[in-house]
């Protein structure tokens, strides 16, 4: 295996890693207030309510697809009783809707941003890498998607998951992802070049989101007019009335 192998998928996974974590603890250190979208919802709020929802419950879907086709080895499936025709049927459906899903909002956010002058000022200079990016890795991986039921479909829990678990064991195994086809391996490189700007743009909004939220226990409201244990007090009631009374004898 030539050097070129060895540092794209040997060594380049660990320095993204490395920016990836580095960055983002030096980001949060220097500007943990800036760990935000940077919302503009005052500026409009129409294609807001449209693209963003299609862009984040999709990308959870592509996560997710993405877990289970990487982590999860072909034995596993095999022992649970799942053929490889229906796996990869399910991963087609699944993961290439989520994908059209996640691009269609993607598309109505970037559209949204260049068509409102307000919400295009607002932006930041790292939206010009980043939205280009995006879109590039998404189309990547809808056409690694579709080659799962091409003429001649590869297998990529053979090779792209094998390389990917033996990251996890510091002794990458470079050979199945230097054979796979060339639109793994852009899907990769434009996946890891996003991670390695992950922290100096607005995606690193995401290790903020409220997860705690779903185990945070209830909140209880009091009106501030009835005291606990006791009947509302009203404005119009008798104590009420006698300190009006009495303001208007002091007066």
């Amino acid at each position: 295996m030539n050097h070129l192998h060895t540092a794209l998928w040997g060594v380049l996974p660990y320095l993204t890693t490395m920016l990836l974590v580095a960055g983002s603890a030096w980001r949060y250190h220097y500007d943990r207030f800036g760990f935000t979208t940077r919302s503009s919802q005052l500026h409009e709020s129409a294609l807001l309510r449209l693209g963003s929802p299609l862009f984040h419950y999709g990308l959870l879907f592509v996560i997710a697809g993405h877990f289970t086709g990487l982590l999860i080895p072909e034995t596993f499936t095999e022992h649970v009783h799942i053929h490889e025709w229906l796996y990869h049927l399910n991963a087609l459906a699944i993961g290439g809707v989520a994908g059209l899903v996640t691009t269609a909002g993607l598309a109505v956010l970037v559209h949204r941003r260049l068509s409102v002058p307000a919400v295009r000022a607002a932006g930041l200079r790292s939206d010009r890498v980043v939205h280009p990016l995006l879109a590039a890795t998404l189309v990547a991986g809808l056409a690694a998607t579709a080659t799962t039921t091409s003429g001649h479909p590869y297998n990529y829990r053979q090779g792209v998951s094998v390389w990917f678990r033996s990251l996890f064991i510091l002794d990458p195994d470079v050979t199945p992802m230097a054979h796979a086809p060339f639109v793994y391996q852009l899907h990769t490189l434009l996946g890891m070049a996003l991670f390695a700007l992950w922290p100096f743009s607005r995606l690193v909004h995401a290790f903020t989101a409220p997860v705690g939220y779903l185990a945070r226990p209830y909140i209880v409201y009091r009106s501030r007019g009835r005291p606990v244990g006791g009947p509302p007090v009203h404005a119009g009631s008798g104590r009420g009335r006698e300190k009006d009374h009495n303001a208007v004898r002091g007066r």
